[in-house]
């Protein structure tokens, strides 16, 4: 039969007090972090997954755990850095306040086997990854020549041809993880919007890859008979049990992985570092793949936001990527890749350094004098002249009593002109605000476990990272301090 949840949030709230005070009549002795755990589940409203799951149900047969309240559990598991769900449902069992606060009966808590047909009904697929299991071996990607350098790759050709091709063909968020999607969206990420920890028509976000290793070396198995012919080293296909993961290189650590990259989008202007948007790729993907297909990716299953900056590293430094964000009333700041600077010769032999400030023809860097918006120009002045003596240059190159002037436009080269400029203070202050999807990254991987799941499938990593996602918005929640709880929950009881 159908879930029927009768009385929504309020009648868990209910239950969890009546139950709580008939296993633990002096509350008070469990410890402030096991109270803050239950302060925050208390707030957690997950009423509209009964409704969103509804349809996922049979009509017939014994009635189901509801879903809400296996998302609830799951959500718990994570906080408490459980990454087996075989140990969480023994711990169910055991412990009452777990078994509690998840919403179920302390004498009757789901099993193994029920846990994973909730993920199955979360996946909108009947296959547990992207990719088929038999495929082509293939060689690993190249690694960075030196320290922190990333796989090589062209990424200026990518980006001019990706970015017309995602235009002309915008995708669809039909992904097997909509559901899960869903679930986070209207349950976690509009509470933020409400909040005012996100604002959805004045976003800014940071973008970064990060390695998630799945396993310490790739499982897969032969499926022909070359061996048995006596042919070793054959290129058939291959059953491979992760089929969506391969070999990448991880920069940071210098060393090859297996595994997938995540590639993540963090609101770069809320405080708390608040993920927007992630995609699991293979982990041989170049940031600049990963950040394509995620970037249209976003845009299909957020057309409501309105992004007006985005904050990127040097591996999405092409000018393809500049021109789209002119197109689109997007302000990039992404800083340079230095292997593609160089000063070239801009208006009457002026040359440009790495930071798009023209040089003076003694070799000085010019001085900011003023935005035009209007124009999209930027005006620099002779760095030997001020507003009081005018210039005071020995040679001077101009006879303007001011002093010579250059006007940088946006057209002339998106990539090197930037308003604000790249050296200003104004552009040095937002481009700091990358570093929240470091953050956020080393939250979900460091302090919630990310890559400890022990899992083969791509559906199970992606309910994982959405599980973790959704504790990261739940933290950043406003909640009532522990004193004022305590007063108001033992009100209930008298």
């Amino acid at each position: 039969m159908l879930p029927i949840s009768s009385g929504g949030h309020s009648a868990y709230q209910d239950t969890f007090v009546s139950n709580f005070l008939a296993y633990y009549p002096d509350p008070f002795v469990l410890s402030k972090n096991t109270w803050d755990t239950i302060i925050h589940f208390w707030h957690l409203d997950l009423s509209s997954t009964d409704t969103l799951m509804q349809n996922l149900y049979s009509k017939y047969g014994p009635e189901p755990r509801l879903p809400s309240c296996m998302l609830r559990s799951y959500l718990l598991s994570i906080k408490l850095k459980i990454t087996s769900i075989t140990v969480w449902a023994a711990m169910l069992k055991e412990c009452p306040l777990y078994a509690i606060l998840s919403g179920f009966p302390v004498n009757n808590t789901p099993g193994v086997g029920t846990f994973y047909d909730f993920f199955n009904r979360l996946w909108q697929s009947d296959n547990n990854n992207f990719s088929p299991h038999k495929r082509f071996p293939k060689k690993k990607v190249k690694k960075g020549k030196k320290h922190g350098a990333k796989t090589p790759a062209d990424s200026t050709s990518i980006a001019s041809k990706l970015i017309p091709f995602f235009e002309g063909h915008p995708l669809k968020p039909n992904n097997p993880f909509s559901l899960v999607f869903k679930l986070y969206h209207q349950q976690f990420l509009n509470v933020s919007i409400k909040n005012g920890l996100i604002a959805p028509k004045h976003l800014a976000v940071a973008g970064d890859g990060t390695p998630i290793r799945t396993s310490a070396r790739e499982r897969k198995k032969r499926i022909c008979d070359c061996k048995e012919k006596g042919i070793h080293n054959c290129n058939c296909k291959r059953y491979f049990f992760q089929p969506d993961c391969n070999w990448g290189w991880d920069s940071s650590r210098d060393c090859y992985f297996h595994g997938y990259h995540l590639y993540m989008f963090v609101s770069s202007d809320s405080h708390s570092d608040l993920p927007v948007f992630p995609l699991l790729e293979r982990a041989s993907r170049h940031d600049m793949l990963s950040f394509l297909h995620t970037f249209f990716s976003m845009q299909s299953y957020l057309p409501e936001f309105k992004l007006e900056k985005l904050l990127l590293d040097a591996a999405q430094d092409a000018g393809a990527v500049y021109r789209y964000c002119r197109k689109h009333d997007i302000i990039p700041f992404i800083d340079l890749n230095k292997g593609n600077t160089g000063n070239f010769i801009y208006k009457d032999s002026f040359t440009i350094d790495d930071d798009g400030v023209p040089i003076c023809k003694l070799g000085l860097r010019m001085h900011h004098d003023g935005i035009e918006y209007a124009r999209n120009r930027c005006k620099f002045r002779c760095p030997k002249s001020n507003r009081k003596q005018g210039c005071f240059c020995e040679t001077p190159c101009s006879d303007a009593k001011y002093g010579r002037t250059i006007h940088t436009h946006l057209k002339d080269d998106p990539r090197m002109f930037n308003i604000p400029p790249r050296d200003s203070k104004e552009w040095k202050k937002e481009y700091d605000r990358r570093t929240s999807v470091e953050r956020s990254n080393k939250r979900e991987k460091n302090d919630y476990l990310l890559e400890r799941g022990k899992h083969r499938s791509t559906k199970m990593w992606y309910c994982r990272l959405y599980a973790i996602m959704m504790l990261q918005h739940l933290d950043a929640w406003k909640i009532p301090t522990l004193e004022d709880f305590q007063k108001s929950f033992i009100k209930p009881s008298a």
